[in-house]
This record gives C-alpha cells, structure tokens and sequence, in this order.
C-alpha cells in the first residue's frame, strides 16, 4: 500500500502510469508483475528488469522474493529517480537502478532477464540474450496478440504459459526462452540438422567482431546475430 500510495504521489509529476483507480494499478501493475514468479526459479538468481518504468514487475519481484539479486534497467532520469526513492523507503538490499538502455549496458551478466510490453519477442531475445548466463531464460508477458510474435520464433525454443490477471478476466501469457547449455559443437550439430544434415569438422564460431562477450571467448549461440556455424 505505500507503493501505491507513493506511486499516485509521484504520478502527478512524473506521469509514471496511466492508470488512475486503486484497483487498476493493484491488479494491472501489482499483479501482473507477480505472475512472472511462474517462471522465474526460486533461490539466489540475478534478475535484470529491462525497462523498469515505475518498477514492474522488478520490485514487485524483489518484495516477494528478497533473496533475488535485482537489477532495474530504466534510461529516464525521472523514472529512475522514482525507483532509487522507493528503494530507500523500503530499505531493499541487493537491487540496483541502472540508468541506461540495454543497448548502453556493460557487461551485465544475470540468470534471467524480463521485460513488460517493452520490445517484441524477438527484438527483447537480440538484445538481452547475450546477457544471459549459461543455463539462463528470457521472460517476456504478452497480451492476446502473441501469436503473431510467436511466428517470427522459428530458430528459438520457447515455452508459452497461459494466466489469467487474478480478479479479472484478462489473458497473459509468458514467453520463456532459455539459453541451453551446449557443447562447442552441439549449436552447429543442431543447425546443420535442421538444414539436411551435418557437414564434417563444423565448428561454432561467432562473426560479431564488435560483441564484448567474443573477446570472452564466447562462440555464438543460435538466436545471436553473432552465430554462425564454419567448416
């Protein structure tokens, strides 16, 4: 209730939401944000909340979960100074305000990256993917028009969950993407597969001489721009 309280204070300044009842902002905000649990591992993970805003689903997350590593990405001055404030208020420990884009970050590494009604699936997948630890996901909510997204996936393995908004009648569903674990060689033997066989001695490689993550020694992973699988 003082996240609420706060945010309507803050609203009538820095226009942090649309929504104006107690009840929008406490199902549509509040709520929503808690359905990424579904799909987020329990323990001591690292969250990065791509495009914070006013906190969601990131704080939310970290209320529930104090024990979460939370990292709330957001560029506007106005909206991170929001977050550090109620931050401070609640005492939170372990969660940061990062005042950049994804495309500004440095080389942040967390076990899963979420984002609501920022970027399409694929878009959001470009651009936190490579933030990622091994083993990590992707967590996206989407509104009845999923579907067409999903269409794009046609190189990625996505697991789709189905909510219902809890005192409401609206649909959510969760994308999850998950970056696999592989073998040096496991990409290419999966790529190879899926356009007619393999080809002898093939090898992973990435051709993104700019990504900060190949001078790390990473070898691509298919969904990377980066990926491509040499003889």
């Amino acid at each position: 209730m003082t996240y609420l309280s706060e945010l309507k204070r803050w609203n009538k300044a820095y226009n942090l939401t649309a929504l104006k009842t107690d009840e929008d902002i406490v199902i549509k905000h509040f709520l929503d944000s808690l359905l990424y649990l579904r799909a987020i591992p329990e323990g001591e993970i690292s969250v990065m909340d791509v495009g914070s805003g006013a906190g969601f689903p990131g704080i939310p997350i970290k209320i529930m979960r104090p024990e979460t590593e939370m990292h709330l990405l957001e560029p506007s001055r106005k909206k991170a100074g929001f977050l550090r404030h109620v931050i401070r208020m609640f005492g939170l420990e372990g969660i940061e305000v990062v005042e950049k884009r994804i495309e500004d970050v440095g080389l942040l590494m967390v076990d899963v990256a979420v984002t609501r009604a920022l970027f399409d699936i694929k878009e959001f997948a470009g651009k936190a993917f490579s933030h990622l630890n091994e083993g990590g996901r992707l967590v996206v909510s989407k509104g009845p028009r999923v579907s067409e997204e999903l269409k794009t996936l046609k190189e990625i393995d996505y697991e789709l969950l189905t909510l219902t908004l809890p005192f409401s009648t609206i649909k959510r569903f969760i994308v999850v993407i998950n970056k696999v674990e592989r073998g040096p060689n496991s990409a290419a033997r999966a790529r190879s597969e899926s356009s007619g066989g393999a080809q002898s001695g093939e090898t992973v490689v990435c051709v993104n001489r700019e990504c900060r993550l190949r001078k790390a020694g990473c070898r691509g992973f298919e969904g990377c721009p980066g990926f491509k699988a040499n003889a």
